[in-house]
């Protein structure tokens, strides 16, 4: 009698637990189910995506400033340094100034 009990008692465990197995894998293949994971998925790719980005960004300013610093373009300017001459204004400009180009006058280039 202990045997049946036993052996009747463990399939009704074996039933249960397949039941509640099959049910959580039908669960998962609902519409909704498989939508909610592709959100899932994608919301993790964009974070990975992010991140990649700003490691990018960072390491890019790090080499800039590397290089910036072997070619020696991140000194301040020295102060002997020549400025350009200021904007003249039209009124500077000598009356006889005129634009010479080989088309100059000629509409039909």
């Amino acid at each position: 009698m202990f045997r049946r009990t036993f052996w009747f008692t463990t399939g009704v465990a074996a039933g249960v637990w397949a039941t509640t197995k099959v049910n959580r894998k039908l669960n998962k293949l609902t519409p909704e189910s498989l939508a909610a994971q592709a959100v899932d998925r994608a919301v993790l790719a964009g974070r990975r995506i992010k991140v990649f980005a700003l490691d990018v960004r960072d390491g890019m300013a790090d080499r800039e400033a590397a290089l910036k610093d072997a070619l020696g373009l991140s000194a301040p300017p020295p102060d002997d340094r020549r400025q350009l001459p200021a904007q003249r204004s039209r009124a500077q400009l000598p009356q006889n100034y005129s634009y010479n180009h080989p088309n100059a006058g000629n509409e039909d280039h």
